[in-house]
């Protein structure tokens, strides 16, 4: 019984967790990857050219060309887990219904926090676009140019570009004629998740408070998740753990990691903008320097390595916690793929912020 219970339950929060998933597998991320990601890292097939076309000779025949496909590594950094203790009942006699109260509510943090890393990724390996403060006027033509750029970069316009768009740029949206609702648009754009489609682009609303972040545009080919369940969840009994008398816990554990595959593909949109910034070698071994050269309305800097919550506009300088930064002096201990969240301090609030994934020819060896 005990059994049937931990595979049914594994089950439901993995149901619900891709359920709850706004950064979801096929419509921002794929999952063509190679390898096993409990190994620790895996390997993703990387190809931007087309298979040669050439005149074909009745006679001779054509000749063979030569074709490669190269790979790039993508480590598997994130292992998040619920542990949640459930006092007052042995394993085999936990309620149905409490442990399904509780596997939802692990399924929705999961999620979110898979959504959190997912985005830093995207916006650490994105071209930047820095947008005049947006309105109902402007955003449609600020969607097109995307869409152009985008184009232009050799993006598939294949139906499945993407827009994740903040409640403010909903908002904005809705008031839009050219926005066309999902109910419009038939079952297949509904089952996406999307809620309607502009300029080629299928809309999600994403709830994220990132500093003056307004949408990120991009297309799924172009960005990999790689993740499966370490440890299935459970009901696991603490009765040898010294400690707890009677006493049970629901247990689960997830390891993933996420890689953007080419900058172009992914369009982050801030307004009324960012910083920019660059990396170079520190004169110190596993150090990066960060200069911050646009965007920002002070000098006062902080930084946070691989964040596992992004910097919200006008958040304090004391809840935001971060390690004090002087641009172009500050050596940072880095590893290659490590992204760094910088934020600019005004008043001491968060008035801009920068993201940015760590390249080994930016670090010092």
């Amino acid at each position: 019984m005990a059994h049937e219970a931990q595979t049914r339950y594994s089950d439901l929060l993995l149901a619900k967790l891709r359920a709850e998933l706004v950064l979801a597998d096929g419509f921002v991320f794929n999952n063509d990857y190679e390898g096993d990601p409990t190994a620790g890292a895996v390997k993703i097939p990387v190809r931007d050219d087309e298979v040669a076309v050439s005149d074909y000779d009745k006679a001779n025949g054509i000749s063979l060309t030569g074709g490669s496909t190269s790979y790039t590594t993508m480590n598997i950094d994130k292992d998040k887990a619920v542990n949640e203790l459930i006092d007052g009942y042995d394993a085999e006699s936990v309620p149905d219904k409490l442990i399904a109260d509780r596997l939802d509510s692990g399924g929705y943090s999961l999620a979110r926090q898979i959504d959190t890393d997912g985005a830093t990724t995207l916006l650490a390996g994105a071209t930047v676009e820095n947008a005049p403060q947006l309105s109902a006027l402007n955003i449609y033509s600020e969607i097109v140019s995307i869409r152009t750029a985008m184009s232009k970069a050799n993006i598939p316009d294949d139906g499945r570009r993407y827009l994740l768009v903040t409640p403010d740029t909903m908002a904005l949206l809705l008031n839009c004629p050219e926005f066309i609702k999902a109910s419009s648009l038939g079952d297949a754009v509904v089952q996406t998740g999307a809620i309607g489609k502009v300029a080629g682009f299928l809309v999600k609303e994403w709830n994220d408070k990132t500093a003056n972040l307004a949408m990120i545009a991009g297309h799924p080919k172009f960005a990999t998740r790689a993740s499966e369940w370490s440890v299935d969840v459970h009901v696991q009994d603490l009765a040898q753990s010294g400690k707890y008398i009677g006493a049970c816990a629901v247990q689960g554990r997830r390891v993933y990691g996420h890689k953007v595959l080419r900058s172009a593909a992914i369009r982050a949109v801030y307004a009324p903008g960012s910083l920019t910034v660059s990396l170079a070698a520190g004169s110190t071994a596993g150090k990066t320097v960060v200069t911050i050269s646009a965007g920002n309305t002070g000098t006062t800097y902080a930084y946070k390595l691989n964040p596992s919550v992004r910097a919200t506009y006008n958040e304090t300088t004391s809840a935001y916690g971060g390690t004090s930064l002087t641009s172009g002096t500050t050596e940072i201990n880095v590893s290659e793929g490590d992204i760094l969240e910088i934020v600019n301090l005004s008043s001491g609030k968060v008035s801009a912020v920068a993201y940015v994934t760590v390249k080994a020819n930016e670090i010092a060896s």
